[in-house]
């Protein structure tokens, strides 16, 4: 029992430290915040900062990390069945809808630390760390691969470049105006996007 309250204590910490994070990119921007902001704000001991992050840049990091691990696991676990959906080429299978809505949904949970970090005063390398792990998701899992590059129609890095802009810019979009919409229709807004291309989207193509 007192183990589970040790990682109860722990995983709260954890989350005052990052809500601090967010709310002081927010207020002063991250190249601004020093330790001893975040320990102010979180309420707690230099200490138990220097307990769990090396420095600010080690928390950033950490924070990334975690956001990004979590959507390559909701991504991967959907491959197969997406996978599938567009070797069949059924225009009435869900598959990458649903993919969408559960990144849409994982996104929502954590908007405020996606918005701070996406945004103008946080942490500018992200949206570069952000793109090269989608490369590796799409393509970097070689047999397990979404995309196989035998068979593209590009060159790998350049699709790889305007999947992860496109996506990143979209949801840039959603979360700075104040997401409107559900995940479910953001899901349907790229997925329409995704699938049909722009023109299509933009009514210009059948």
């Amino acid at each position: 029992m007192p183990n589970n309250n040790t990682d109860l204590r722990i995983i709260r910490t954890k989350e005052s430290i990052r809500e601090a994070l967010v709310e002081l990119i927010e207020e002063k921007g991250f190249e601004a915040i020093t330790v001893k902001d975040l320990t102010t704000r979180a309420k707690i001991n230099r200490g138990t900062f220097y307990a769990h992050y090396q420095d600010k840049y080690d928390l950033m990091t950490k924070c990334e990390e975690e956001i990004m691990l979590e959507i390559s696991r909701i991504a991967k676990q959907n491959f197969p069945a997406v996978i599938a959906t567009l070797e069949t080429n059924s225009p009435n299978n869900l598959k990458p809808f649903q993919l969408a809505v559960l990144i849409f949904e994982y996104l929502n949970e954590n908007n405020g630390f996606m918005k701070a970090v996406l945004g103008p005063k946080g942490d500018l390398s992200f949206q570069t760390r952000l793109k090269d792990f989608m490369w590796k998701t799409l393509f970097g899992n070689e047999s397990n691969a979404l995309i196989k590059e035998d068979s593209l129609l590009v060159p790998a890095q350049y699709l790889a470049s305007y999947l992860a802009s496109a996506h990143i810019g979209v949801i840039q979009q959603w979360l700075n105006s104040g997401r409107k919409e559900t995940p479910q229709e953001m899901a349907r807004i790229l997925s329409t996007i995704t699938l049909n291309g722009p023109f299509f989207a933009a009514g210009l193509k059948k």
